[in-house]
Protein backbone atom coordinates (compact mmCIF):
# COMPACT_ATOMS: atom_id res chain seq x y z
CA UNK A 1 0.00 0.00 0.00
CA UNK A 2 2.84 2.38 1.25
CA UNK A 3 4.81 1.73 -2.00
CA UNK A 4 1.84 2.74 -4.27
CA UNK A 5 1.36 5.77 -2.66
CA UNK A 6 4.86 6.59 -2.69
CA UNK A 7 4.39 6.12 -6.74
CA UNK A 8 1.10 8.11 -7.14
CA UNK A 9 2.07 10.68 -5.17
CA UNK A 10 5.66 11.04 -7.00
CA UNK A 11 3.39 10.98 -10.77
CA UNK A 12 1.14 14.01 -9.03
CA UNK A 13 4.16 16.38 -8.25
CA UNK A 14 5.94 15.27 -11.37
CA UNK A 15 3.08 16.28 -13.56
CA UNK A 16 2.17 19.08 -12.08
CA UNK A 17 5.43 20.33 -11.89
CA UNK A 18 5.54 19.96 -15.35
CA UNK A 19 2.47 22.10 -15.99
CA UNK A 20 3.62 25.50 -13.73
CA UNK A 21 6.31 27.46 -12.73
CA UNK A 22 7.42 26.99 -9.11
CA UNK A 23 6.20 30.32 -8.74
CA UNK A 24 3.95 32.94 -9.41
CA UNK A 25 5.15 35.55 -7.12
CA UNK A 26 5.71 39.32 -8.91
CA UNK A 27 8.48 39.06 -6.28
CA UNK A 28 10.56 36.52 -7.54
CA UNK A 29 12.14 39.38 -10.28
CA UNK A 30 14.63 40.29 -8.12
CA UNK A 31 17.21 38.72 -7.12
CA UNK A 32 17.77 35.04 -7.54
CA UNK A 33 14.10 34.37 -6.85
CA UNK A 34 11.42 34.00 -4.35
CA UNK A 35 12.82 31.59 -1.35
CA UNK A 36 11.45 28.05 -2.06
CA UNK A 37 12.78 26.00 0.48
CA UNK A 38 11.23 27.08 4.30
CA UNK A 39 11.44 23.11 5.22
CA UNK A 40 9.28 19.75 5.49
CA UNK A 41 5.27 19.98 5.67
CA UNK A 42 5.54 18.77 9.55
CA UNK A 43 7.71 22.37 10.04
CA UNK A 44 5.53 24.53 7.87
CA UNK A 45 2.39 23.56 9.62
CA UNK A 46 3.93 24.39 13.12
CA UNK A 47 4.48 28.35 11.48
CA UNK A 48 8.14 26.93 10.05
CA UNK A 49 9.22 25.74 13.56
CA UNK A 50 12.29 23.51 13.03
CA UNK A 51 13.68 22.93 16.37
CA UNK A 52 11.82 19.67 17.55
CA UNK A 53 13.14 16.07 15.82
CA UNK A 54 12.04 12.41 16.74
CA UNK A 55 13.03 9.29 14.80
CA UNK A 56 10.42 9.49 12.16
CA UNK A 57 10.55 12.27 10.99
CA UNK A 58 13.32 13.88 8.58
CA UNK A 59 14.25 17.59 9.53
CA UNK A 60 15.70 19.23 6.53
CA UNK A 61 16.50 22.30 8.25
CA UNK A 62 19.11 21.15 11.35
CA UNK A 63 21.34 18.81 10.48
CA UNK A 64 22.34 17.39 13.78
CA UNK A 65 18.76 15.62 13.40
CA UNK A 66 20.52 12.50 11.92
CA UNK A 67 22.14 11.38 15.21
CA UNK A 68 20.53 9.55 17.56
CA UNK A 69 19.59 6.35 20.36
CA UNK A 70 18.57 3.51 19.26
CA UNK A 71 14.98 2.89 19.34
CA UNK A 72 13.00 0.61 22.17
CA UNK A 73 10.58 -0.79 19.62
CA UNK A 74 13.25 -2.50 17.47
CA UNK A 75 14.97 -3.93 20.81
CA UNK A 76 17.19 -1.43 20.96
CA UNK A 77 18.91 -2.53 17.87
CA UNK A 78 18.78 0.64 15.62
CA UNK A 79 16.58 3.08 14.03
CA UNK A 80 14.63 3.49 11.28
CA UNK A 81 15.22 4.52 7.72
CA UNK A 82 13.35 7.42 6.69
CA UNK A 83 12.15 8.64 3.46
CA UNK A 84 10.27 11.64 2.88
CA UNK A 85 9.38 13.37 -0.26
CA UNK A 86 6.71 16.50 -0.44
CA UNK A 87 4.81 19.15 -2.54
CA UNK A 88 2.33 22.05 -2.62
CA UNK A 89 0.25 24.37 -4.29
CA UNK A 90 0.05 28.11 -4.16
CA UNK A 91 -3.16 30.28 -5.21
CA UNK A 92 -2.70 34.23 -4.67
CA UNK A 93 -4.29 37.14 -5.36
CA UNK A 94 -1.95 40.05 -6.61
CA UNK A 95 -3.73 44.11 -5.81
CA UNK A 96 -2.01 46.68 -6.48
CA UNK A 97 -3.68 50.21 -5.96
CA UNK A 98 -5.18 49.77 -9.28
CA UNK A 99 -5.96 46.33 -10.06
CA UNK A 100 -5.97 43.12 -9.24
CA UNK A 101 -5.44 39.27 -10.29
CA UNK A 102 -5.17 35.54 -9.43
CA UNK A 103 -2.26 33.05 -9.96
CA UNK A 104 -1.29 29.70 -9.06
CA UNK A 105 1.40 27.64 -8.83
CA UNK A 106 2.49 23.55 -8.28
CA UNK A 107 5.76 22.63 -7.14
CA UNK A 108 7.69 19.73 -5.97
CA UNK A 109 9.46 20.64 -2.70
CA UNK A 110 11.84 18.18 -1.05
CA UNK A 111 12.56 14.45 -1.91
CA UNK A 112 14.93 13.17 1.11
CA UNK A 113 16.55 9.98 2.81
CA UNK A 114 18.16 9.48 6.13
CA UNK A 115 19.96 6.31 6.91
CA UNK A 116 20.95 5.45 10.33
CA UNK A 117 24.39 4.19 11.27
CA UNK A 118 24.57 3.82 15.18
CA UNK A 119 24.68 7.21 16.94
CA UNK A 120 25.52 8.99 13.86
CA UNK A 121 22.94 9.01 10.77
CA UNK A 122 23.70 10.19 7.15
CA UNK A 123 21.27 11.93 4.88
CA UNK A 124 20.69 12.80 1.59
CA UNK A 125 18.26 14.77 -0.64
CA UNK A 126 17.28 17.17 -3.79
CA UNK A 127 14.73 20.39 -3.04
CA UNK A 128 14.40 23.64 -5.04
CA UNK A 129 16.41 26.51 -2.78
CA UNK A 130 14.43 29.30 -4.90
CA UNK A 131 12.32 29.70 -7.67
CA UNK A 132 11.50 32.47 -10.54
CA UNK A 133 7.93 32.45 -12.55
CA UNK A 134 7.07 36.38 -13.25
CA UNK A 135 5.10 37.92 -15.51
CA UNK A 136 4.80 41.86 -15.25
CA UNK A 137 3.80 44.53 -17.31
CA UNK A 138 4.01 48.38 -17.22
CA UNK A 139 1.30 51.06 -18.42
CA UNK A 140 2.17 54.38 -19.57
CA UNK A 141 -1.14 57.14 -18.23
CA UNK A 142 -2.49 56.63 -21.34
CA UNK A 143 -3.25 53.27 -20.96
CA UNK A 144 -0.58 51.85 -23.71
CA UNK A 145 1.46 48.81 -22.52
CA UNK A 146 5.38 50.16 -22.04
CA UNK A 147 6.86 47.17 -20.84
CA UNK A 148 7.05 44.13 -20.65
CA UNK A 149 9.03 41.64 -18.24
CA UNK A 150 8.95 37.68 -17.86
CA UNK A 151 11.57 34.74 -16.30
CA UNK A 152 11.51 31.71 -14.91
CA UNK A 153 14.18 29.28 -13.70
CA UNK A 154 15.78 29.13 -10.35
CA UNK A 155 18.05 27.02 -7.67
CA UNK A 156 18.21 23.81 -7.15
CA UNK A 157 19.94 22.26 -3.76
CA UNK A 158 21.62 18.34 -3.42
CA UNK A 159 23.22 17.68 -0.14
CA UNK A 160 24.96 14.99 2.19
CA UNK A 161 24.52 15.75 5.82
CA UNK A 162 26.05 14.16 8.68
CA UNK A 163 24.51 13.94 12.91
CA UNK A 164 26.36 12.18 15.46
CA UNK A 165 24.76 12.53 19.08
CA UNK A 166 27.26 12.64 21.62
CA UNK A 167 25.52 12.30 24.66
CA UNK A 168 22.11 11.59 25.11
CA UNK A 169 21.21 14.98 24.67
CA UNK A 170 23.50 16.82 22.51
CA UNK A 171 23.93 16.20 19.06
CA UNK A 172 25.95 18.47 16.12
CA UNK A 173 25.39 18.03 12.56
CA UNK A 174 26.89 19.26 9.14
CA UNK A 175 25.21 19.74 5.81
CA UNK A 176 27.35 20.24 2.85
CA UNK A 177 25.11 21.80 -0.07
CA UNK A 178 25.66 21.85 -3.89
CA UNK A 179 23.28 24.83 -5.38
CA UNK A 180 22.75 24.77 -9.04
CA UNK A 181 19.92 26.19 -11.44
CA UNK A 182 19.21 28.86 -13.99
CA UNK A 183 17.74 32.12 -14.02
CA UNK A 184 16.26 33.24 -17.45
CA UNK A 185 14.56 36.68 -17.87
CA UNK A 186 13.30 38.62 -21.03
CA UNK A 187 12.20 42.35 -21.03
CA UNK A 188 10.15 43.56 -24.03
CA UNK A 189 9.94 47.85 -24.80
CA UNK A 190 6.87 48.68 -26.61
CA UNK A 191 7.08 51.52 -29.23
CA UNK A 192 4.50 53.42 -30.73
CA UNK A 193 4.03 55.27 -33.77
CA UNK A 194 2.13 58.79 -34.17
CA UNK A 195 -0.91 57.47 -34.44
CA UNK A 196 -0.66 55.35 -31.52
CA UNK A 197 -0.26 52.18 -32.99
CA UNK A 198 2.57 49.25 -32.16
CA UNK A 199 5.41 49.51 -34.87
CA UNK A 200 6.07 46.13 -36.92
CA UNK A 201 9.80 45.46 -34.82
CA UNK A 202 10.06 45.81 -31.04
CA UNK A 203 13.15 45.18 -29.17
CA UNK A 204 13.43 42.39 -26.91
CA UNK A 205 16.77 41.42 -23.95
CA UNK A 206 17.63 38.72 -23.01
CA UNK A 207 19.57 37.24 -19.93
CA UNK A 208 20.55 34.16 -18.42
CA UNK A 209 22.88 33.09 -15.85
CA UNK A 210 23.67 29.32 -14.80
CA UNK A 211 24.18 29.16 -11.55
CA UNK A 212 26.57 26.85 -9.12
CA UNK A 213 28.58 26.66 -6.00
CA UNK A 214 28.92 24.72 -2.14
CA UNK A 215 27.62 26.15 1.12
CA UNK A 216 27.55 24.43 4.32
CA UNK A 217 25.12 24.65 7.11
CA UNK A 218 26.28 23.58 11.05
CA UNK A 219 23.83 22.53 13.44
CA UNK A 220 23.52 22.09 17.26
CA UNK A 221 20.88 20.29 19.00
CA UNK A 222 20.56 19.95 23.02
CA UNK A 223 17.71 18.18 24.98
CA UNK A 224 16.77 17.67 28.81
CA UNK A 225 14.50 16.19 30.80
CA UNK A 226 13.44 19.69 33.48
CA UNK A 227 10.66 17.75 35.39
CA UNK A 228 8.57 14.73 35.74
CA UNK A 229 7.55 14.35 31.65
CA UNK A 230 9.18 17.63 30.57
CA UNK A 231 11.48 18.14 28.28
CA UNK A 232 13.54 21.37 27.11
CA UNK A 233 14.27 21.20 23.59
CA UNK A 234 16.79 23.85 22.03
CA UNK A 235 18.39 24.05 18.76
CA UNK A 236 20.74 26.21 16.19
CA UNK A 237 22.25 26.64 12.97
CA UNK A 238 24.80 28.89 11.40
CA UNK A 239 25.72 28.85 7.61
CA UNK A 240 28.54 31.06 6.61
CA UNK A 241 28.69 33.43 3.63
CA UNK A 242 29.26 31.43 0.50
CA UNK A 243 29.70 32.42 -3.24
CA UNK A 244 27.63 30.85 -6.18
CA UNK A 245 29.21 31.44 -9.52
CA UNK A 246 27.40 32.61 -11.97
CA UNK A 247 27.70 32.20 -16.13
CA UNK A 248 25.90 35.09 -18.02
CA UNK A 249 24.60 35.62 -21.06
CA UNK A 250 22.81 38.34 -22.43
CA UNK A 251 21.55 39.01 -26.46
CA UNK A 252 18.88 41.67 -28.03
CA UNK A 253 16.61 40.69 -30.70
CA UNK A 254 14.20 42.63 -33.17
CA UNK A 255 11.02 40.97 -33.34
CA UNK A 256 7.47 41.05 -34.37
CA UNK A 257 4.47 40.20 -32.02
CA UNK A 258 1.10 38.38 -33.17
CA UNK A 259 -1.71 41.31 -32.20
CA UNK A 260 -4.34 38.54 -31.58
CA UNK A 261 -2.13 35.81 -29.86
CA UNK A 262 0.74 37.76 -28.46
CA UNK A 263 3.05 35.17 -30.04
CA UNK A 264 6.59 36.63 -30.18
CA UNK A 265 8.38 35.96 -33.52
CA UNK A 266 12.29 36.78 -33.66
CA UNK A 267 13.66 38.51 -36.86
CA UNK A 268 17.19 38.90 -35.60
CA UNK A 269 19.77 38.19 -32.95
CA UNK A 270 22.60 39.98 -31.46
CA UNK A 271 24.40 38.65 -28.75
CA UNK A 272 25.82 40.91 -25.79
CA UNK A 273 29.39 41.38 -25.25
CA UNK A 274 29.43 40.40 -21.85
CA UNK A 275 33.44 39.70 -21.58
CA UNK A 276 34.40 43.24 -22.43
CA UNK A 277 32.18 44.48 -19.11
CA UNK A 278 33.94 42.04 -16.70
CA UNK A 279 30.11 40.60 -16.49
CA UNK A 280 30.30 37.09 -18.46
CA UNK A 281 31.29 35.17 -15.22
CA UNK A 282 30.62 36.88 -11.61
CA UNK A 283 30.44 35.67 -8.00
CA UNK A 284 26.48 36.05 -6.50
CA UNK A 285 27.17 37.00 -2.47
CA UNK A 286 24.74 34.45 -0.46
CA UNK A 287 24.39 36.18 2.95
CA UNK A 288 25.31 34.05 6.54
CA UNK A 289 22.40 32.77 8.06
CA UNK A 290 21.83 31.99 11.83
CA UNK A 291 19.24 30.69 13.88
CA UNK A 292 18.04 29.72 17.13
CA UNK A 293 15.01 27.92 18.96
CA UNK A 294 13.56 26.58 22.20
CA UNK A 295 10.54 24.98 23.22
CA UNK A 296 8.92 22.52 26.08
CA UNK A 297 7.00 19.66 25.53
CA UNK A 298 6.06 15.92 26.49
CA UNK A 299 7.79 13.67 24.57
CA UNK A 300 4.76 11.62 21.96
CA UNK A 301 1.92 14.12 23.27
CA UNK A 302 2.45 17.92 22.51
CA UNK A 303 5.50 20.11 22.21
CA UNK A 304 5.42 24.54 22.05
CA UNK A 305 8.34 26.16 20.89
CA UNK A 306 10.05 29.55 19.45
CA UNK A 307 11.91 30.14 16.59
CA UNK A 308 14.41 33.37 15.00
CA UNK A 309 16.39 32.97 12.16
CA UNK A 310 18.84 36.11 11.38
CA UNK A 311 20.39 36.63 7.73
CA UNK A 312 22.88 38.90 6.61
CA UNK A 313 20.70 39.97 3.20
CA UNK A 314 22.51 43.45 3.11
CA UNK A 315 25.31 41.41 1.75
CA UNK A 316 23.54 39.97 -1.15
CA UNK A 317 25.11 41.05 -4.81
CA UNK A 318 24.36 40.38 -8.22
CA UNK A 319 26.57 42.31 -10.59
CA UNK A 320 24.33 41.44 -13.67
CA UNK A 321 20.87 42.53 -12.28
CA UNK A 322 20.91 45.65 -10.70
CA UNK A 323 17.75 48.08 -10.48
CA UNK A 324 18.49 51.84 -8.74
CA UNK A 325 14.61 51.06 -7.14
CA UNK A 326 15.71 47.68 -5.65
CA UNK A 327 18.15 47.50 -2.72
CA UNK A 328 18.99 44.88 0.47
CA UNK A 329 18.55 44.66 4.61
CA UNK A 330 18.93 42.39 6.80
CA UNK A 331 16.39 39.91 7.16
CA UNK A 332 14.45 37.81 9.96
CA UNK A 333 12.01 35.36 10.92
CA UNK A 334 10.13 34.67 13.94
CA UNK A 335 8.91 30.95 13.80
CA UNK A 336 5.66 29.86 17.19
CA UNK A 337 3.94 26.48 17.07
CA UNK A 338 3.82 23.46 18.12
CA UNK A 339 2.19 20.04 18.09
CA UNK A 340 -0.61 17.36 19.84
CA UNK A 341 -1.21 13.89 20.06
CA UNK A 342 -4.50 12.92 22.08
CA UNK A 343 -2.27 9.03 22.08
CA UNK A 344 0.32 8.20 19.65
CA UNK A 345 0.37 4.41 20.52
CA UNK A 346 -3.51 3.66 20.51
CA UNK A 347 -4.12 0.39 18.23
CA UNK A 348 -7.80 1.02 18.45
CA UNK A 349 -8.06 4.39 17.90
CA UNK A 350 -6.83 5.89 15.21
CA UNK A 351 -8.27 9.57 15.40
CA UNK A 352 -6.70 9.52 18.48
CA UNK A 353 -3.09 8.71 16.72
CA UNK A 354 -3.31 11.73 14.58
CA UNK A 355 -0.68 14.47 15.30
CA UNK A 356 -2.30 18.28 15.09
CA UNK A 357 -0.01 21.01 14.10
CA UNK A 358 -0.41 24.99 14.35
CA UNK A 359 1.85 28.29 14.14
CA UNK A 360 2.40 31.39 12.47
CA UNK A 361 5.49 33.17 11.23
CA UNK A 362 6.36 37.09 10.66
CA UNK A 363 9.41 37.30 7.90
CA UNK A 364 11.08 40.31 6.82
CA UNK A 365 12.54 39.36 3.71
CA UNK A 366 15.08 41.64 3.39
CA UNK A 367 14.03 42.86 0.15
CA UNK A 368 13.22 46.76 -0.28
CA UNK A 369 11.86 48.79 -3.15
CA UNK A 370 11.12 52.23 -3.35
CA UNK A 371 11.71 52.60 -0.09
CA UNK A 372 9.48 49.87 0.81
CA UNK A 373 10.56 46.75 3.36
CA UNK A 374 8.56 43.73 1.76
CA UNK A 375 7.65 41.65 4.87
CA UNK A 376 5.54 38.38 5.12
CA UNK A 377 3.50 36.74 7.51
CA UNK A 378 1.72 33.38 7.78
CA UNK A 379 -0.55 31.14 9.88
CA UNK A 380 -0.21 27.32 9.39
CA UNK A 381 -2.32 24.35 10.57
CA UNK A 382 -1.68 21.14 9.80
CA UNK A 383 -2.22 16.78 10.55
CA UNK A 384 -0.33 13.69 10.32
CA UNK A 385 -2.44 11.05 9.72
CA UNK A 386 -0.98 7.48 9.80
CA UNK A 387 -0.32 4.76 7.23
CA UNK A 388 0.73 1.41 6.91
CA UNK A 389 1.13 -0.93 10.08
CA UNK A 390 4.65 0.04 11.43
CA UNK A 391 2.86 2.90 13.07
CA UNK A 392 6.01 4.76 12.45
CA UNK A 393 4.48 6.32 8.89
CA UNK A 394 2.36 8.84 7.60
CA UNK A 395 0.92 11.63 5.71
CA UNK A 396 1.31 14.73 6.14
CA UNK A 397 -1.40 17.66 4.81
CA UNK A 398 -0.53 21.50 5.45
CA UNK A 399 -2.30 24.65 4.81
CA UNK A 400 -0.78 27.78 5.56
CA UNK A 401 -2.74 31.58 4.97
CA UNK A 402 -0.79 34.52 4.78
CA UNK A 403 0.29 37.73 2.63
CA UNK A 404 3.59 39.54 1.37
CA UNK A 405 4.10 42.85 0.41
CA UNK A 406 2.16 46.13 0.11
CA UNK A 407 0.50 47.84 -1.98
CA UNK A 408 2.11 51.09 -0.76
CA UNK A 409 4.50 53.39 -3.87
CA UNK A 410 2.82 51.14 -6.41
CA UNK A 411 3.69 48.23 -4.89
CA UNK A 412 1.99 44.67 -5.35
CA UNK A 413 0.70 42.72 -2.25
CA UNK A 414 -0.29 39.44 -2.48
CA UNK A 415 -2.74 37.14 -0.33
CA UNK A 416 -1.79 33.34 -0.48
CA UNK A 417 -3.17 30.11 0.78
CA UNK A 418 -0.38 27.08 0.48
CA UNK A 419 -1.51 23.44 0.76
CA UNK A 420 1.48 20.78 1.47
CA UNK A 421 1.25 17.72 1.02
CA UNK A 422 4.45 14.72 2.29
CA UNK A 423 4.98 10.97 2.75
CA UNK A 424 7.15 10.40 5.69
CA UNK A 425 8.27 6.82 5.51
CA UNK A 426 9.80 4.84 7.88
CA UNK A 427 11.03 1.05 8.04
CA UNK A 428 14.02 -0.91 9.38
CA UNK A 429 17.36 -1.26 7.70
CA UNK A 430 18.98 -3.56 9.24
CA UNK A 431 17.74 -6.13 11.72
CA UNK A 432 19.22 -8.93 13.84
CA UNK A 433 18.32 -12.70 12.48
CA UNK A 434 17.36 -14.53 15.57
CA UNK A 435 17.19 -18.40 16.28
CA UNK A 436 16.11 -20.64 18.53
Amino acid sequence: MIKKLVLVFIAIIAIQSQAQEGTASPYSFYGIGSLKFKGTVENRSMGGLSIYTDSIHVNLRNPASYGGNNLAIYNDEGRPMKFSVGGSHTSTKLKSDSSSDRVSSSTFDYLSIALPIGKLGVGFGLLPYTSVGYKLENFEDNGDLSTRFSGEGGINKTYLSLGYQITDGLSIGVDANYNFGNIKGSTIKYVYNDEGELVQYQSRENNRSDLSGLNFNLGLLYKTKIKGKLELVSGLTYSPKSDLKSRNERSFNTITINNSTGQEFVVNTIEADLESQDLKETKLVLPSKFSFGVGIGQPRKWFVGAESTFLQTSKFENELYSSVNTSYENSSTFSFGGFYIPNYNSFRGYWKRIVYRAGFRTEKTGLKINGESINEFGMSFGVGLPVGNNLLSNMNLGFEFGKRGTTNKNLIKENFINFQLSLSLNDRWFQKRKFD
